[in-house]
């Protein structure tokens, strides 16, 4: 009797969309659960706030490698199955952080959920390829529930870290994880539709090597010393490594990141705008709850709860989602361009005024809140510049390239936001207020190199992406690590 239920519910698009709808939001939950907990780990583990960021920097650095590869894996060995290995990834990935003993498991256990990333394009793929005339509505509604679940986390990581310890941020989302993967394995028929395909697996292995050694160098420049011979050589390293991977990724078939479409203004603006705000969301997302939580005898600070610090972050992921439905009417009165810079300049004005103005919460929350309008602003018209861009067959590529792009820029972001806390440390062992107030400063200047970029953004007054609902949701995943556009129509 068993095998003929599984067989009657097997293929049938409301569960194949609830399956899916599990696993993309309990992905994101995932990833905002650990924001306001850095300073709660860099206590448990008694270690130093350079290398608590490595929590973070591990898991992006992963997810901007391995998400574009399972997504390569997806076409030629099939959706279905790479989504299982990813979900069944992801929850080892949240045992081992669970068993830690150690800041080093930790950190290794947060790479292997990077691994991960590769559910919501798997995702998507799988809307694409089941749903057909209703893929539009599907693939816009799982965004938004996915930008929902970031949000969510960053309300609920409080509570489960007060009755649980934050060693039940992991054990919650790796019961939910298998219990997807299970279900997919089960309910989701896997797609006719391959593509054989190369992996490019020697440009993952030297992007991996020179960003390793480069943020390494970064992150540790100020314990070792800035003309150390270590850190002089981890750059100089990092630079060759970087100059093997262009000319590699300019002539293997099958690039990680395309340098040929990088050609086009369209792409590499927004390429290059993405970097920089994702450089910025990230490093602002990884240390204004640690500025919230530090105790007031720091001279600074607020002694706040993680659920007070992940309440500062809500406003933020919020406003993101709601201007999203503004864009296109925006962007047909305004144009693209004028929209993007717009929002780049609001977002460097919100991290400028947290590095100025933070002796009260109110003013902190009015950053945040002016933040998330201008990175929605940013995120939701960033889809239809890309897509506008390239012709429509190249639409999937240049989309995870522009988030692959924007998840390294938060790698870098982090280590520079870390290395500068760690060269202005106070007598009370907290970082100085000074350090506070040149990083979220530096933020802001490279929001404003990211303007003159998007002045370069060609003039468009289109937006040609999935509907209102979708640029919604766009607004919001650009805050996910590894999470890339609503695919448009077609």
């Amino acid at each position: 009797m068993q095998p003929s239920l599984l067989s009657r519910l097997r293929g049938r698009r409301e569960i194949t969309f609830a399956v899916l709808a599990v696993a993309a939001s309990s992905f994101a939950l995932l990833q905002s659960l650990i924001v306001p907990v850095l300073a709660t780990i860099q206590v448990e583990f008694e270690t130093s706030q350079t290398t608590v960021t490595w929590v973070l920097t591990a898991y992006l650095l992963s997810a901007s490698i391995c998400t574009p590869l399972l997504g390569r894996l997806g076409d030629v060995v099939g959706k279905v199955r790479m989504l299982v290995i990813a979900l069944v990834v992801l929850s080892l990935g949240s045992l081992a952080a669970a068993l830690a003993p150690s800041i080093g498991w930790l950190i290794a256990a947060r790479a292997l959920q990077g691994v991960g990333g590769g559910v919501l394009p798997l995702s998507f793929g799988i809307i694409r390829d089941e749903f057909r005339e209703r893929m539009t509505m599907a693939l816009s509604v799982i965004a938004s529930l996915t930008a929902v679940g970031f949000g969510v986390g960053i309300v609920v990581a409080g509570p489960i870290v007060d009755s649980l310890g934050y060693r039940g941020l992991f054990w919650l989302p790796m019961a939910v994880t298998l219990v997807a993967a299970e279900a997919a394995l089960l309910f989701v028929p896997e797609s006719p539709v391959r593509t054989p395909a190369r992996l490019p697996v020697l440009p993952a292995v030297l992007l991996t090597g020179w960003l390793v050694t480069l943020l390494l160098g970064l992150s540790e420049g100020n314990h070792w010393g800035w003309t150390s011979a270590t850190v002089l050589g981890l750059f100089a390293v990092a630079a060759v490594l970087a100059a093997a991977w262009v000319a590699v990724e300019v002539r293997v078939p099958v690039p990680l990141i395309d340098m040929h479409m990088m050609r086009r203004r369209g792409v590499w603006t927004s390429n290059v705008v993405a970097g920089c705000v994702g450089f910025g969301m990230f490093a602002s997302f990884g240390f204004l709850p640690q500025l919230l939580q530090t105790p007031r005898e720091a001279g600074y600070g607020f002694d706040a709860s993680i659920s007070e610090s992940g309440h500062l972050l809500l406003p933020s992921a919020v406003a993101s989602f709601l201007v999203g439905f503004t864009t296109s009417t925006l962007i047909r009165a305004v144009g693209a361009r004028l929209v993007i810079t717009v929002g780049l300049v609001v977002t460097g004005a919100a991290f400028v005024s947290v590095g100025l103005f933070h002796d009260h919460t109110w003013q902190l929350y009015a950053a945040t809140t002016v933040q998330g309008i201008g990175s929605g602003l940013v995120f939701s018209s960033l889809a239809g510049v890309v897509v506008a861009s390239v012709p429509p067959e190249q639409t999937g590529v240049a989309s995870g390239m522009n988030a692959n792009i924007r998840t390294i820029g938060g790698s870098i972001g982090s280590a520079v936001m870390a290395g500068i806390l760690t060269a202005h440390v106070g007598a009370s062992g907290f970082p100085a207020e000074r350090g506070y107030e040149i990083g979220f400063v530096v933020l802001g200047a490279v929001m404003a190199l990211a303007s003159l970029a998007a002045l370069r953004i060609p003039r468009t007054f289109e937006q040609p992406t999935s509907g209102h609902l979708a640029d919604a949701a766009d607004g919001e995943l650009g805050l996910v690590p590894a999470a890339g556009a609503v695919p448009p129509r077609g």
